[in-house]
């Protein structure tokens, strides 16, 4: 993955540590599952997930400290509280198919019913990639780690540029991207 290796024992210089911090347990991520399947009560998730009280409760406050999912009051009764995801919730649903979709691949073999589908055609969903900024799908062959001075300095030498700062995981109009390309 390149000439360079990430600082492995630096907690702070990669977001995979933070992450975990947050989501880096089980009960934390069967919550973000519910919250994405509907679920806004605390009542609806410790009897749909069978969580013991306290650490719902416990999960629930780091969830909403860290601003994955908001507490508010309920429309119909002020007096209960939902819990409903933000932006920065929905923006773990990437990692929470791929997450799924590798169970399926390498967990007991199980016919999943319902299956997760696009809306548009009601296919399934192909399996999470990762994408170069030009919609290209890599392979782990494909990533290298070069430092932040060298960013789209290509082997050869020449300089590549990408539109908007892609650097911190920003989200690209693929279509856009391509028709650049093309």
């Amino acid at each position: 993955m390149g000439d360079i290796r990430e600082p492995l024992r630096e907690l702070t210089e990669c977001g995979l540590p933070q992450a975990l911090e947050v989501m880096g347990e089980r009960w934390s991520f069967m919550i973000l599952r519910a919250s994405f399947n509907g679920l806004h009560h605390f009542e609806e998730f410790l009897s749909e997930l069978g969580i013991a009280r306290n650490i719902l409760s416990n999960r629930l406050a780091k969830l909403v400290e860290h601003g994955i999912l908001k507490r508010e009051p309920c429309a119909d009764d002020r007096r209960k509280i939902e819990y409903r995801l933000t932006p920065k919730g929905f923006d773990l649903l990437p990692a929470m198919l791929a997450l799924r979709q590798w169970g399926q691949k390498y967990g007991v073999e199980v016919e999943e019913s319902p299956v997760l589908v696009d809306e548009q055609d009601r296919l399934p969903i192909g399996p999470v990639s990762i994408l170069a900024h030009d919609g290209r799908i890599l392979t782990h062959e494909d990533l290298w780690l070069v430092a932040r001075e060298n960013l789209g300095k290509r082997a050869d030498g020449s300089i590549a540029s990408a539109e908007g700062d892609l650097s911190r995981g920003d989200v690209v109009d693929l279509a856009a991207a391509k028709r650049a390309a093309g």
